[in-house]
């Protein structure tokens, strides 16, 4: 049967088909389908929204002849708004954190998007921090008109009008079960409220297991557009407007691992090669579906393709550097670091006191990682400040802040890398920290892979 003939792209948005997992929820009773968001025109679920804005943006006049559209994001909702804008004319400026994927910010330069990169992990009051960025720049600039992903109703309004009724009519109104991450909000709310409408619809919120959504600390996690993100220094975070907590039923928490090795299943298993959120999403729909009988149909949305993610999530070099991979490389002959003699170190905290850092020292061998606050005490590389020894705190002042006194950072050391890696890495370090699932483990001494102490 031929597909579908549109008259332009904007017609392209939208219509997605759902597809039915065969191998990975094996064990599981009910019917469990994707939505196939990624076959957007843009790429992406945030198409839905990017169309939706700007046409309620137009009607209402925000956006003019001859406007720019400006906009903070972790990268698809921007290509959707350069999809859109560049198709209606507009002139399209997109604010994203450094920590976005490469080959989403080659998209947004393909598709004529002038794109500002601003540093990740920001408290929210930082001018720096992506969305205040972005909202001055829109300020500044004549004719600039701010999206607003997470306070626009336009987004949720996209998905109660088009994502929900093509679930109800695709699964003849069978679904049970509804689930979808969160990251603006817009997605889950809207799109679970117009399936409560039609009827006893669950539905279920997937959030990586740090995010603050679902109850996690807000430190960082490595899974991109999804999730909320608070900075350890940072007061006042309020949730974004879009995100309605009363439509969500029950939140799925999923760490990192399960996502990246999800992703890989999905690839290697079903052939659908999709991006982080998307197999965040299918790892909480999996964990939803335990408890479902076999009349139990499942939707969960995948906002996304791998394609966008090929640098990270399908990189073996990526996933061992942060020890996600504990798969031997075949081309670095040898153990694997995480075999290795690992030394225990204690995690100091920016905010100590020298005193409380000599203390918390007294008796460890080489550097300690200095980060942000944490309330678990672990350390991912991302929040390390720098480094500190016992011997860099002798004949300081109890009273003075640690963090003045941090030196440079030890070189870091995947679980899943070779010894081989590892001399190279350390070649004149005395250690290396050992990374474990995106968190700092321990230590690895030269002595521990036969390398003399370093001059």
């Amino acid at each position: 049967m031929p597909g579908s003939v549109h008259e332009s792209v904007l017609d392209a948005i939208g219509a997605t088909p759902l597809i039915r997992l065969r191998r990975v929820t094996e064990g599981l009773a009910p019917t469990i389908y994707v939505k196939a968001e990624w076959q957007n025109a843009g790429g992406s679920v945030k198409d839905r929204a990017a169309l939706w804005m700007v046409r309620a943006a137009e009607r209402s006049g925000a956006l003019g002849p001859g406007g720019v559209i400006v906009e903070g994001t972790s990268g698809n909702t921007g290509i959707g708004l350069a999809l859109v804008g560049g198709f209606l004319g507009y002139r399209t400026l997109i604010v994203v954190p450094d920590t976005t994927a490469a080959e989403k910010i080659a998209a947004l330069r393909a598709y004529g998007a002038d794109v500002v990169l601003t540093p990740g992990g920001l408290r929210r009051d930082d001018p720096r921090h992506v969305i205040n960025l972005a909202a001055r720049i829109a300020q500044e600039t004549p004719g600039g008109w701010l999206a607003d992903q997470y306070g626009n109703p336009a987004n949720p309004r996209a998905h109660h009008d088009t994502t929900a009724p093509e679930i109800w009519e695709q699964t003849g109104g069978r679904v049970t079960c509804f689930v979808a991450g969160i990251g603006t909000g817009g997605t889950l709310s809207g799109t679970g409220a117009a399936l409560k409408e039609r009827g006893p619809v669950r539905v279920v919120g997937v959030d990586p297991v740090t995010s603050a959504y679902g109850g996690g600390d807000g430190s960082p996690y490595y899974v991109e557009a999804i999730g909320h993100y608070r900075h350890p220094d940072t007061v006042d975070d309020p949730w974004p407007a879009n995100w309605d907590r009363s439509v969500a039923d029950e939140i799925v928490r999923v760490d990192d691992r399960t996502t990246m090795h999800t992703a890989r299943r999905l690839a290697r298993e079903e052939g659908l090669l999709l991006g982080g959120s998307s197999a965040t999403a299918v790892a909480g729909a999996l964990v939803a579906a335990r408890d479902l009988g076999p009349d139990d149909v499942v939707v969960a949305i995948a906002p996304d393709s791998g394609r966008a993610y090929l640098s990270k999530y399908f990189d073996d070099g990526w996933l061992r550097r942060l020890g996600f991979l504990d798969e031997p490389d075949a081309d670095v002959p040898g153990p694997l670091v995480g075999d290795l003699p690992v030394v225990a170190v204690p995690v100091v905290r920016a905010s100590w006191t020298v005193g409380r850092a000599r203390a918390a020292l007294a008796g460890t061998p080489g550097p300690a990682p200095v980060t942000h606050d944490r309330p678990d005490g672990a350390a991912a590389p991302s929040e390390i400040l720098g480094a500190v020894r016992a011997a860099d705190l002798d004949g300081l002042p109890d009273g003075d802040p640690v963090r003045h006194h941090v030196r440079p950072e030890p070189p870091s050391l995947g679980a899943g890398e070779g010894v081989e890696d590892a001399r190279t890495r350390l070649d004149g370090a005395d250690a290396a920290w050992l990374v474990r699932d995106g968190r700092v483990a321990g230590l690895v001494t030269r002595a521990a892979i036969g390398l003399a102490p370093s001059d």
